[in-house]
């Protein structure tokens, strides 16, 4: 029973953080942003007005994701040591587009038509 404490807290922390808006530093995220970036154009202040734009964007339409798209996405962006609203907002919204496909264009269904083309193989065009 022991050994399962830490796997529990954890557990209970995602569906936790599910529930809310995770809380970033914007200026932690910018400025590991800033040091990886290759744009010299682009500073800290389009970072962080990016970041606020997302934060805002997430705040507004929290509750039009599921309960999973949101723990998946917060645990996705707890990954990096600087999360950020950016790719959390890009997680979910990417997540609500694939369920939303029609089913059969979702690779590995069984009415999936992907890689089957019509056409015979090693035939070099010929017929």
């Amino acid at each position: 029973m022991p050994a399962l404490l830490p796997i529990l807290l954890t557990v209970s922390h995602v569906v936790l953080a599910a529930e809310t808006i995770p809380k970033y530093s914007v200026e932690l995220t910018c400025r590991a942003a800033a040091e990886a970036s290759t744009n010299p154009g682009r500073g800290s202040n389009d970072c962080q007005r990016d970041e606020t734009d997302a934060q805002s964007k997430l705040e507004q339409e929290w509750a039009r994701y599921t309960s999973t798209q949101r723990a998946n996405c917060a645990r996705f962006a707890g990954l990096d040591r600087a999360p950020s609203y950016v790719e959390s907002l890009t997680c979910m919204e990417m997540a609500k587009q694939a369920q939303e496909l029609p089913e059969e264009s979702k690779i590995g269904t069984s009415r999936s038509k992907v890689g089957t083309t019509g056409s015979k193989m090693g035939t070099s065009g010929r017929q």
